[in-house]
């Protein structure tokens, strides 16, 4: 897949499946799929870090696990996050990081809002850099509004979000994720635009999915927004798997002879000498 597959299959009525990755074991698994595209999100700082919010992601996080993410996944196309300010201390600090996290292996970036940035959104389009936009609740905002809530929920926060979508579009993005907003204000933006709109928590009318590798999985259990639907129970699974190995090695189960190397017979030895 490349940066012209996703218009061409918004074009196609073609959905498309993207999932957020972070790791190269991780990307491995992706690789064998047949999900489109991946994310190395700035949600990592959380997944991976143990962090409240995305605020702590930092472009050197970001690059560190954008590398790692595309040593493993093949040929998938990889979009990563411009985290937290990077895009908004001037145009030589945003191209330093766009410059960043395309040497460590994305094929684009994302980043999030458009209100004080577009022209920036521009010179990285203009400098051969594709851009996914990201609208409706941008997690770097979540101080600004309020906590992790639902956005565009009124006929007016519609209308800003349209013209927010059209104002990236015109920047020159590629596609556009809309996280968290009703279906309503997802179809609106989604029929507006000519390029593709990926949803998270947006209903079905948009031109693809992103989830979560970690939630696809089940591997945070006492994450249940509405918007997620898991396809694994991995956390059990692991879970399972570690205790049986606990048992086996206090049980004294394992290893068995059969996982144990030893030093060979004197005949043995003269018979692989002799062959």
């Amino acid at each position: 897949m490349n940066v012209l597959d996703f218009q061409k299959m918004k074009d196609d009525a073609r959905k498309i499946s993207m999932v957020t990755c972070y790791d190269y074991s991780s990307a491995r698994a992706v690789a064998a799929s047949n999900i489109d595209c991946i994310l190395v999100g700035d949600s990592l700082a959380m997944t991976m870090h143990g962090h409240s919010t995305t605020l702590s992601a930092t472009v050197e996080m970001m690059a560190l696990h954008t590398a790692a993410v595309a040593r493993g996944a093949g040929t998938k196309f990889i979009v990563a996050d411009l985290p937290f300010l990077s895009y908004r201390k001037g145009l030589g600090s945003a191209m330093d990081a766009v410059q960043e996290l395309m040497r460590a292996g994305a094929h684009a970036v994302k980043l999030e809002g458009v209100r004080g940035h577009a022209d920036i959104v521009r010179q990285i389009v203009d400098s051969g850099v594709p851009v996914m936009g990201h609208l409706g609740l941008t997690p770097q905002s979540v101080n600004l509004l309020g906590g992790m809530k639902v956005q565009a929920r009124n006929k007016a926060a519609v209308e800003i979000l349209a013209a927010q979508a059209s104002e990236l579009e015109n920047a020159g993005c590629f596609a556009l994720v809309l996280e968290c907003v009703p279906s309503e204000a997802a179809r609106k933006v989604t029929e507006l635009l000519e390029i593709p709109t990926i949803g998270i928590g947006a209903g079905a009318d948009v031109s693809g999915q992103v989830l979560v590798y970690q939630d696809v999985l089940g591997l945070n259990p006492g994450f249940k927004p509405k918007f997620l639907r898991t396809y694994a129970n991995a956390f059990e699974v692991i879970h399972d798997a570690l205790d049986a190995f606990d048992h086996d090695v206090k049980a004294k189960r394992f290893p068995s002879d059969g996982e144990t190397y030893f030093e060979a017979a004197p005949h043995e030895a003269k018979l692989r000498i002799a062959g």
